[in-house]
């Protein structure tokens, strides 16, 4: 992989923000929510859709804050995936300010392909794994 996928491009509105002037957590908790969508979209393809009954399941993320976010800031987050298993890719995600570079946060989270009516775990396919192995972070 050269470049981490862009994920996410957003801003971090006033209205995102808490008493002490920049944005609060549950709001970097969304946008790395919303960013996760757009790589595990990626992975899974067009045949990993849920309407065929699988989808994702998260089952661990951490986040590193770095630098307050103020409001007003331009955000993008870039992410890569760091490991796969049988089931399940972990990836990190890094949101930084889109004009200075400048890192906010680190996150990082663990999916499992999940069979929505078995409740159950299940091996990602072949396409799946070509696709994260293209976003596999050298």
């Amino acid at each position: 992989m050269t470049e981490p996928l862009i994920t996410f491009v957003g801003v971090a509105h006033p209205w995102l923000c808490d008493t002490m002037g920049h944005m609060n957590v549950r709001h970097y908790a969304a946008m790395f929510d919303d960013a996760s969508f757009h790589i595990l979209g990626h992975i899974a393809g067009l045949e990993g859709h849920e309407a065929n009954g699988i989808g994702w399941a998260d089952v661990r993320t951490e986040i590193d804050y770095k630098h307050e976010t103020r409001a007003g800031t331009l955000i993008t987050v870039r992410s890569h995936v760091v490991k796969l298993g049988r089931t399940s890719v972990t990836f990190e995600q890094v949101m930084s300010g889109t004009l200075d570079g400048v890192v906010h946060a680190v996150g990082r989270t663990t999916s499992v392909r999940f069979d929505l009516a078995a409740r159950a775990a299940v091996p990602l396919d072949a396409g799946m794994r070509e696709r994260a192995d293209a976003l596999l972070a050298s």
